[in-house]
């Protein structure tokens, strides 16, 4: 697979402006059904923040020195940006390149499959950033969000949905068919939604399995939305970006090989 990698060369690795077009594609699809999307992604926080935080906070009170309305809601927004940008590039784009053939119309134009690619995960990161952006609505409408807090933690979450997009752009390549996507929920993005840190410290967790959990990216995710949603800056901050980062450049490397090898080689 490295001498298949290396064959494709940079130039086939690094994406063009076109790729703005393939978003650009996929965003006036997706205003047709924004209402529902939107109505769903305030509609969900809401429930949440509004059973958890408020039902389950009441007898949790706080985390450390946070409410835990706060702790959670910081939680959740890491959460739904993983969740949003796995399910538009699994369902999404799996539908685009198997079933309406969208992949190979682009690659008929001057469009490389880097480009549609980064297109893909360029949209999926959008799609976490509206959720995020709702959630945090809801979150600053119920105090659990500062407004400068809120705007902080936009970045973070972009960032996230270009990692998750492009992991699961992985999966989407080498998927043979819709039920496959369960392994990569079941094994891969549910772990990490339950031991990463989205509803309690890592640190009540065994020691091993805090080391486990260190490596994955949902992770530093957490630890960089939690302490901007009260407005104050994260520590090692460097170092969860280089995390998060890396995972996200692996894994579109890989994801433009598979594509690639999947609908033309």
């Amino acid at each position: 697979m490295n001498r298949e990698i290396q064959a494709i060369g940079i130039h086939g690795i690094v994406p063009s402006a076109g790729f703005v077009q393939v978003w650009l594609r996929h965003f006036m699809v997706w205003r047709k059904t924004a209402a529902a999307s939107l109505a769903g992604s305030l509609g969900e926080p809401f429930l949440y923040l509004l059973g958890l935080g408020y039902g389950l906070g009441r007898f949790v009170g706080s985390i450390g020195e946070m409410d835990y309305l706060v702790y959670l809601a910081s939680g959740i927004l890491a959460g739904n940006s993983m969740n949003s940008a796995t399910f538009e590039a699994v369902y999404g784009g799996f539908t685009r390149m198997t079933r309406q053939n969208t992949f190979h119309a682009m690659l008929a134009t001057p469009l490389r499959v880097a480009d549609v690619v980064a297109g893909e995960v360029a949209w999926s990161a959008t799609r976490s950033l509206f959720s995020g952006v709702a959630i945090l609505a809801v979150g600053v409408g119920l105090g659990a969000f500062s407004p400068s807090g809120a705007l902080a933690a936009l970045s973070v979450v972009l960032l996230s949905g270009i990692a998750f997009g492009a992991m699961a752009m992985v999966v989407t390549a080498i998927s043979p068919g819709y039920d496959f996507f369960l392994y990569y929920f079941t094994l891969v993005t549910t772990p990490m939604f339950l031991f990463c840190g989205v509803f309690y410290p890592v640190t009540a967790l065994p020691s091993f399995v805090q080391s486990l959990v260190t490596l994955l990216p949902l992770t530093h995710v957490v630890a960089l939305l939690r302490p901007l949603a009260t407005g104050t800056l994260p520590e090692a901050a460097a170092i969860h970006l280089a995390v998060i980062g890396a995972y996200a450049l692996v894994s579109f490397i890989l994801a433009v090989f598979l594509v690639r090898r999947r609908i033309i080689v």
